[in-house]
């Protein structure tokens, strides 16, 4: 990469600052803030340490932006760098409304939920949401001149990870231990990124899925005021401390690709449980229909599995 400055690379222009304040912050939209920065280890870590620094700087909604982040990261400690201006990283801080703590863990899922509605309806890609945290797209469609045999079929049709969520809340007393929880929202989605530049096995790009568009202003503009909707209507219910109504709960069910299959899931600590995930409880927990009887996981790495004789799918 060249160090003449931000367009330096044609293909990869940078995201437009000030255009993307001017549509998206208000009063013109639903953002308390958006800054676009250069480089930054981790947008997380960044926005999570400015909120706790100047609070009243940093409203409801206020996002962090990276055009190109270096240390990333992920669930379990993980860490990750992305290409200049070859994806989306983004966090978002979320000031939540005081007895909302227990509806906290659908945050993620609602910010999955988010992406793959935008990614459905921008991007022409049958995005999926992959419980907890991950958004998968399938593959580009086989080339008609291109031999289909036993072999590679299986690897052919599997779904990878396109994108990546992290749901953080911050100790209390950011900004005030009487106010409700303050919670850093992580996303970051892979959008030109060739193959090798790609942060894990397993993982894909919106270019290499064949996407509509890799427009980065035009899917992060949407994602945005798209998880805002999600966001305001998730706090209105959340506000009173009971169970979600199913009108918000039930489109993550439905893009849910976990439920119905076969999983296991590596729990904290190094247990782990295998079988059917059947559904998503009132608090976002995943209910897995094990050897023992239902068990409901809060928290944990799936892993999909193909029937008696396949090979596991990715593990996004």
């Amino acid at each position: 990469m060249s160090s003449a400055g931000p367009w330096a690379d044609l293909a990869r222009p940078p995201l437009r600052g000030a255009a993307l304040r001017s549509a998206l912050v208000r009063p013109a939209g639903p953002l308390g803030r958006l800054e676009v920065e250069a480089v930054l280890d981790s947008t997380s870590t960044a926005l999570a340490e400015r909120a706790r620094a100047e609070p009243g700087a940093w409203p409801d909604l206020s996002v962090l932006v990276a055009e190109h982040q270096v240390q990333g990261r992920g669930r379990r400690g993980r860490s990750f760098t992305t290409a200049p201006r070859a994806a989306l990283t983004a966090s978002v801080l979320l000031r939540a409304p005081a007895g909302s703590a227990p509806s906290l863990p659908w945050l993620p899922l609602l910010t999955g939920l988010a992406v793959v509605e935008v990614l459905r309806r921008r991007a022409g890609l049958q995005a999926v949401l992959k419980w907890p945290n991950d958004v998968l797209v399938p593959p580009p469609p086989r080339p008609a001149s291109a031999p289909a045999s036993a072999a590679d079929a299986p690897a052919a049709s599997a779904p990878a990870k396109v994108c990546g969520v992290l749901a953080e809340v911050l100790p209390p007393g950011a900004p005030a231990p009487d106010e409700g929880p303050v919670v850093v929202v992580g996303i970051g989605l892979n959008v030109d990124a060739r193959a090798d530049e790609l942060p894990a096995a397993g993982a894909t790009s919106l270019r290499l899925a064949g996407a509509a568009t890799t427009d980065r202003d035009v899917l992060l503009r949407a994602l945005l005021r798209r998880l805002a909707e999600h966001w305001q209507r998730w706090g209105a219910a959340a506000a009173g401390g009971g169970p979600l109504p199913s009108g918000l709960t039930d489109p993550v069910r439905e893009v849910c690709s976990t439920l119905g299959e076969r999983v296991r899931v590596e729990l904290p600590g190094g247990a782990a449980c295998e079988g059917v995930a059947e559904s998503l409880d009132a608090s976002g927990a995943l209910v897995v229909r094990t050897a023992d009887g239902p068990r409901a996981v809060t928290a944990g790495d799936v892993v999909h599995l193909r029937p008696a004789g396949g090979a596991p799918a990715p593990d996004g």
